[in-house]
Formats: C-alpha cells, sequence, structure tokens
C-alpha cells in the first residue's frame, strides 16, 4: 500500500497558515482585552442565571412571554432587584449587559459617546423608518439632526396658536357630561395633526375629520393608527429576537408598513414640489417660519431619502407626546386630589390662553409632567452596541463598585424604566404617583425622559409644550376628571409606551 501524497501542498499550506493566523489574532485580541480590563481594574458582573448559557435561548423565549403579557417592564425592574444594577447575559452568540446606573448611562450616551452606535437597528426599525434620525450612525446621522434642529429653537416651539387652533377640534369630541371617552385615542389625532402642521406646513386635519363624522376619513385615520402601532410592535419583536429576527417572517407588519408609507407619500410630494421651486426661483429660505420639511427638500430629490426622514419624525412628533397626554390623564385620573391641585393652580389663569412664559411659571403642572415622565418614560429603554473594546465605570465585583469590561461587539442596553424606579433616588415610595417629591428633587443622569448626550431629544421642549398645553386648557374646561378604569395602568410597548387600556375617563 503506498503513502497519501497530498496533491495540493500549497493549498494545505494555505489553509494551515490561515487557521494559525485566526488562532493568533483570537490570542492577541483577548491578551489586549486582558490588559485593558487589568490596567482599568475591571471585575465582571453578576450573570443572569439562564438555562442555556452559550445562547441563552431561554432568555430570549422569556422576553417574548412577558411582552405578550405586558410585563415586559415590570419584570426587567425584578431582575435588577435580584441581580443588581449592571448585570450580563447572553443572547444567541452576543454578550449583552444590561444596565440601570446612571454612570453607566452617561458613559455610553455622553462621555463615551464615540464607543457606541446603533449596530444592527437598521434590521429592526428599517422595513418601516427606513435610514433617518433613530436608525442611522455617522454623517447621515448628523445631517438629519441638522435639519430638524432649527424647528425647535425657542422662537417657534414658543408659538403655541397651532395648539389653540387644534384646542376646538378636541374640545368638541369630548362629551362634557361625564360620559366615558377615551382620551388617549384623541390625544394620538391631537399629536398628529399638531406634528404635521408644525414639521411639514400642511395637517392631516384627523380631529376635523373626526367631527365631519365622514366615514371614509375616519376608517383612513383608523387604519393607519392601527397599523402605525402594529408596524411598531413588530419592530421592538425583532429586536428582541436578535439575530434570530433573520428568521422572523410577518405578512401583516409588511402591509402595515406600506400602509404607513402611503400616508406620508403627500408629504414627500410636497418635498419635491419645495425642491423644484427652490430650484427655479434660486431661493434658499422663505420669509415664513422654518419648515423641516422645506430643510429636508433643499438637501435631498431622493424621494426614499425623504420618506425615510419624514417617518422617523413622524414617529417622534406623533407617539411621544400622545404617550406623556395620555399616561399622565391616566395617573391625574386616579388621584382626584392630585387633580384638584392642579386645576387650582391653572385657574390662576382666569381662563385665559396661557402664553409660553406662564406655561413655564406653572409649577404643578411641571411637578406633574415629571413625574408621569419619571412613573411612566414614553421610551422606556434603549441600547447601544460597542463599536470597540470599552470600559463601564461601576457594576463590576461583588458590591457592584468596581468597573466593568465591555468587549468590542458586545451590546450594552439600559432601562430608563427601572432607572426611575430606583428607591435610592427617588424615595421609598417609587411607584406611586406623586408629583410633590419633585419639590425637592434636582436630579441628574437618574432621570432620563428625553435621552442625553448628541443624542438628546431635539423635540423635548416642544413635547412639554404642547403636553403641559393641553393639560392646562383641559383642566381649564373641566373641574372634575373621572377614571372609568377600574384596573391599574398597564403597559402597551412597542418603541414607546403607552397606556394598554387607553385612558378611558369622564368629564365634566
Amino acid at each position: 500500500m503506498g503513502v497519501y501524497t497530498p496533491q495540493h501542498p500549497i493549498a494545505v499550506f494555505a489553509a494551515a497558515a490561515i487557521l494559525l493566523w485566526s488562532i493568533l489574532t483570537y490570542v492577541n485580541r483577548r491578551w489586549k482585552q486582558h490588559r485593558i480590563a487589568k490596567a482599568n481594574q475591571c471585575q465582571p458582573p453578576p450573570n443572569l442565571p439562564e438555562k442555556d448559557p452559550f445562547f441563552g435561548l431561554d432568555g430570549v423565549y422569556q422576553r417574548m412571554v412577558e411582552a405578550k403579557e405586558h410585563t415586559f417592564l415590570e419584570r426587567s425592574v425584578d431582575r435588577f432587584e435580584a441581580y443588581g444594577n449592571t448585570f450580563k447575559a447572553r443572547r444567541l452568540a452576543t454578550t449583552m449587559f444590561a444596565t440601570r446606573e446612571p454612570e453607566n448611562v452617561k458613559t455610553i450616551l455622553s462621555l463615551r459617546f464615540k464607543d457606541y452606535g446603533l449596530g444592527d437597528r437598521i434590521h429592526s426599525f428599517g422595513p418601516l423608518l427606513g435610514h433617518g434620525i433613530f436608525t442611522a450612525d455617522g454623517e447621515h446621522w448628523v445631517q438629519s439632526r441638522a435639519m430638524v434642529r432649527p424647528n425647535f429653537v425657542r422662537e417657534q416651539v414658543a408659538h403655541l396658536d397651532i395648539f389653540e387652533e387644534l384646542m376646538d377640534d378636541l374640545l368638541a369630541l369630548i362629551p362634557a357630561d361625564g360620559t366615558t371617552v377615551d382620551l388617549q385615542d384623541l390625544f394620538f389625532g391631537f399629536t398628529i395633526d399638531s406634528a404635521t402642521d408644525f414639521l411639514f406646513g400642511h395637517s392631516v386635519h384627523s380631529l376635523k375629520k373626526r367631527r365631519a363624522r365622514h366615514p371614509q376619513s375616519i376608517e383612513e385615520e383608523r387604519d393607519f393608527a392601527e397599523a402605525f402601532n402594529y408596524s411598531q410592535g413588530a419592530i421592538a419583536t425583532r429586536a428582541r429576537l436578535g439575530k434570530l429576527s433573520y428568521f422572523y417572517r410577518d405578512r401583516k407588519a409588511d402591509q402595515c408598513d406600506r400602509i404607513c408609507h402611503d400616508l406620508v407619500e403627500q408629504f414627500v410630494d410636497k418635498a419635491v414640489r419645495v425642491r423644484e421651486r427652490f430650484s427655479k426661483e434660486k431661493e434658499t429660505q422663505e420669509t415664513h417660519r422654518y419648515l423641516f420639511l422645506d430643510g429636508l427638500a433643499q438637501q435631498t430629490g431622493d424621494r426614499t431619502r425623504i420618506r425615510d426622514e419624514i417617518m422617523n419624525i413622524l414617529l417622534a412628533g406623533r407617539d411621544t407626546t400622545a404617550s406623556l397626554l395620555s399616561n399622565l390623564f391616566f395617573m391625574l385620573a386616579k388621584h382626584p386630589r392630585v387633580w384638584n391641585k392642579l386645576h387650582e393652580e391653572v385657574s390662576t389663569l382666569e381662563g385665559r390662553t396661557p402664553t409660553y412664559e406662564q406655561l413655564r411659571n406653572l409649577t404643578y403642572l411641571k411637578y406633574c409632567l415629571n413625574e408621569s415622565l419619571r412613573l411612566h418614560p414614553v421610551v422606556p429603554a434603549n441600547a447601544r452596541f460597542a463599536q470597540t473594546d470599552t470600559i463601564l465605570p461601576v457594576g463590576g465585583g461583588p458590591d457592584g463598585k468596581s468597573p466593568v469590561f465591555v468587549p468590542k461587539g458586545s451590546v450594552v442596553s439600559y432601562s430608563v424604566y427601572a432607572m426611575h424606579r430606583r428607591k435610592d433616588f427617588f424615595g421609598p415610595d417609587v411607584q406611586e404617583f406623586r408629583p410633590e417629591r419633585w419639590a425637592d428633587l434636582r436630579p441628574g443622569w437618574e432621570y432620563l425622559p428625553f435621552n442625553g448626550g448628541p443624542r438628546i431629544c431635539v423635540g423635548q421642549q416642544y413635547a412639554l409644550t404642547e403636553a403641559g398645553y393641553v393639560t392646562t386648557r383641559l383642566a381649564q374646561k373641566f373641574s372634575l376628571l373621572e377614571s372609568r378604569d377600574p384596573g391599574p395602568w398597564e403597559e402597551n410597548l412597542t418603541l414607546t409606551c403607552c397606556s394598554r387600556n387607553g385612558t378611558k375617563v369622564g368629564l365634566r
């Protein structure tokens, strides 16, 4: 029997060299990581106990069950209480860190901002939102933010006429005889009307269509609202599945994405017309107030880019403020003492529509908004992808005080919802709706309803002004607010968070 002789010794040698190079690269990388961790005195955080220590599939399944049962946020608080304010887990081949430490959140969002990115968020968010301010990193994100920022300067935010014009439509749809009404449904109509007017110069007039009781218009609005909510839920599902989402198919989500895209086509057409006019007339800006749509039209003629940017900003303008108002009025209706105290403060305006400065001076109103955002933050959780080997300042070791080494490729999630429920920051009654706590609170990064760092919400003052204005005008109109929901607040969590059962109340 002859001895086997390789027919392609060069190929064998090349394969061996590649294998050796891979091993050396891996060893070298681990050695560098060890040195970084040792130099910074890092210690590992607690591991989340999982039945599958390699892929964490049981953890993925458990999160999906919690989302379906509408207990995702509460169970996240339970995990932090049980395992510490920072812990580690596995999700498929990815190392996951979860934290509710303000110092860690500050580091992720601000101090080491360049160490983190959005990772593969575009895979989860892309079908609905495409490439826009909430899905893009780098220069694309810089351009998106630069286009929207001028819309939120003080002079424009302080212009309250848009809100007052819509109040007539809102009040006309609220029974004044105590009949049960779902304010959450109306708030979402109000905010899409105000957002499209404020940002695009053209309102969709959803509240006016309801007043006119035109069946086709009401059905179209309802279709969009349901589609937008479903599409956001699909985004959240894909995000929780991680890499498993590549095997996830939801035809209804695809259909809902198309419905949402169809609605914004009217604004895409408007942007294209604006761009053509600017091109013909050689204009750089009109004399009226700045509109995001105009700035977008001057930047690009790409219809897909325009649509994506509009979808992103519409999500922020419609959902965040409506969710804030819905959560706030759910709790106000459950706490007559708080409503009466707020009503008493608003009565100092003697029925006059408030100015921007008067709104800012309504202290108890501010306390109520802050407390709603603490108890039910509109964006309750978020995550970042480590683009390089980096460090979290706390969370490691038996006492949770040591730095934590975060290897490149890891995901760090931070729970605003759980952070807002830390008793060492907000007192032993953190589960209670008590606006008075804000008389003595001067929080830093432990209170984060609008994100922080370079990606802090540019529309923060607009959202607070709109919510404050609507709350004030309703308090001027109605002295009695009664809850018509016998149960407690339950989460409806997609990209934002509002009341699962709506905001069913009676007003007189």
